[in-house]
């Protein structure tokens, strides 16, 4: 079988396909979670293995449910996604706060051990906004690779005098009005 120059370079087995990719997510929250587990205990607000152990049980039943790519976007599976994304950022937001009380307080004994835990928490927040990006981005992790269908209700090219309107891609049949003073 031959295939084309131009069908080879657009159609790689990888992106035919479905979902995505269960991995980077789930060692990101893994990521988060070890950071939480090294934070000092003056930081925490419950013992040290009971968020951890939370946040790892809706780990688990999310990877069980679409074990190795995204596949499948319940409602459930959305709300278990977002509950594990909002306590990995209220746990965090938690830590900052107390660490900031730390610093304020002046009682600080170990500088070093702060300034260890604040980059602990400034990676945690990294890692809960993209997780949260990731989610609430498009309907979802699974639903981040639909194209949405929208057509332009502007011109797109030329001058004021000369300007015309130009279809986006997906509406080839759809003219819009120029916003020019003039009736077409």
């Amino acid at each position: 079988m031959s295939r084309s120059r131009a069908e080879a370079r657009t159609k790689h087995p990888r992106q035919e396909r479905r979902g995505e990719a269960r991995l980077p997510g789930a060692v990101a929250t893994l990521v988060a979670i070890t950071l939480y587990l090294a934070l000092p205990q003056k930081l925490l607000i419950a013992p040290r293995f009971v968020l951890p152990a939370l946040e790892l049980l809706l780990l688990i039943a999310l990877v069980a449910i679409n074990p190795r790519r995204l596949t499948r976007e319940t409602r459930t599976l959305r709300v278990l996604s977002l509950t594990l994304v909002l306590l990995i950022a209220a746990s965090n937001l938690v830590a900052l706060g107390v660490l900031v009380h730390e610093l304020v307080a002046a009682e600080v004994k170990d500088g070093r051990s702060l300034l260890v835990a604040a980059l602990q928490v400034w990676m945690t927040n990294i890692i809960a906004f993209g997780l949260a990006y990731w989610e609430l981005d498009r309907g979802g992790r699974s639903a981040g690779h639909r194209c949405l269908e929208i057509s332009c209700p502007w011109p797109t090219s030329g001058s004021p005098r000369t300007r015309t309107t130009t279809p986006c891609k997906k509406s080839p049949t759809e003219q819009v009005v120029p916003l020019t003073g003039s009736p077409p």
